[in-house]
């Protein structure tokens, strides 16, 4: 029979498995019998565990939520995601960012050495998007590949999965991993590309790590210095930080408080009741265009005059798509 504290942690932990427990299954669990089991509960209810009994046909056992917080017991990989996810928001603008410190380091105290390291070696950047995206799911083996990494300054060799439709065969990349970024539900890593000489900012969830790494590098700055800034805008279509590369601004015939939650990191300024200033960038000056449209309002283009030019091109697409007689498989002119 195993000791008394390691049969606590046991029992507890299959408590926090599943909601109802049989007496009966946990004590064929724990290869003890059901008044064991009945101790062992009444310890834990003394150290501070709400755990409810139910009657049934077998009688059983329930963890309830409870009014403090008792000592928790996590698995490895829960205990390494809890960090993870701590560490998220400890940059995340929630104001709770202090109180995400703290709760980060006292677990990393009280974790073994084996953990302590992985999570160590995930150093993640935090950047901020108002728009929303679809999060892509990465396995925790390949966010621990890349963290590693990054930590231990290795050239890293991988896969990168090619985008949908694009079924060429393409070589393993080499990259001097610098950090670790999640975006908008999003895993990134923002790396040297050894083979194109320039930086780049690989998704995550295409990346399919090869083993062993490579040589160690020295470490490399990011353009600007700063890597939330640098990713932003990578995402916003510059190649180095700072302002959208296509800038405009619009006068729209609707109320100002309507386009503020939609203008993502725009200037919405109120000229009346049913007036507004919009002033916005885009990557392009038709994905600007086509941006600003989707405000059901008239628009006046304040400027510059690619934009205007931007509406004029979107005008004659939008026009030759809803006419009868488009023949098939044509399309506009170019601007």
């Amino acid at each position: 029979m195993p000791k008394t504290s390691a049969r606590l942690l046991a029992l507890l932990s299959l408590l926090q498995a599943r909601r109802d427990w049989p007496g009966a299954l946990l004590a064929e669990r724990l290869d003890v019998s059901s008044r064991t089991v009945r101790r062992d509960v009444d310890r834990l209810r003394e150290l501070g565990y709400p755990i409810a009994a139910f009657k049934g046909p077998e009688g059983g056992y329930r963890l309830e939520a409870g009014a403090e917080l008792p000592p928790l017991l996590f698995d490895d990989e829960q205990a390494v995601a809890l960090a993870l996810a701590l560490q998220v928001v400890t940059t995340s603008g929630a104001g709770v960012e202090e109180a995400a410190a703290r709760a980060l380091n006292t677990v990393r105290q009280v974790m073994p050495a084996r953990l302590r390291h992985r999570v160590d070696a995930l150093k993640v950047t935090t950047v901020e998007r108002t728009a929303t995206g679809q999060g892509a799911q990465v396995g925790s083996g390949t966010l621990a590949a890349l963290g590693s990494a990054v930590h231990a300054r290795e050239v890293l060799r991988f896969d990168y999965a090619a985008p949908v439709g694009d079924r060429a065969d393409h070589p393993p990349r080499r990259a001097e991993p610098h950090h670790l970024v999640t975006c908008a539900g999003r895993w990134y890593l923002v790396a040297w590309d050894l083979d194109r000489d320039d930086w780049r900012t690989f998704r995550a969830d295409r990346i399919t790590p090869r083993v062993p790494t490579g040589p160690r590098f020295s470490a490399r700055e990011v353009p600007g210095g700063d890597v939330a800034a640098f990713v932003a805008g990578r995402f916003r279509g510059s190649g180095t930080p700072g302002d959208h590369p296509c800038r405009g601004e619009v006068i729209l015939h609707t109320a100002a408080a309507s386009v503020a939650p939609y203008a993502f990191d725009g200037i919405v300024e109120e000229l009346g009741p049913d007036r507004c200033r919009l002033v916005l960038g885009a990557w392009s000056w038709h994905g600007l265009a086509a941006t600003i449209g989707r405000f059901d309002a008239a628009i006046e283009v304040v400027g510059p005059a690619e934009l205007t030019a931007a509406f004029a091109h979107l005008a004659r697409r939008y026009a030759d798509a809803a006419s009868p007689d488009r023949p098939t498989g044509t399309a506009s002119a170019g601007p």
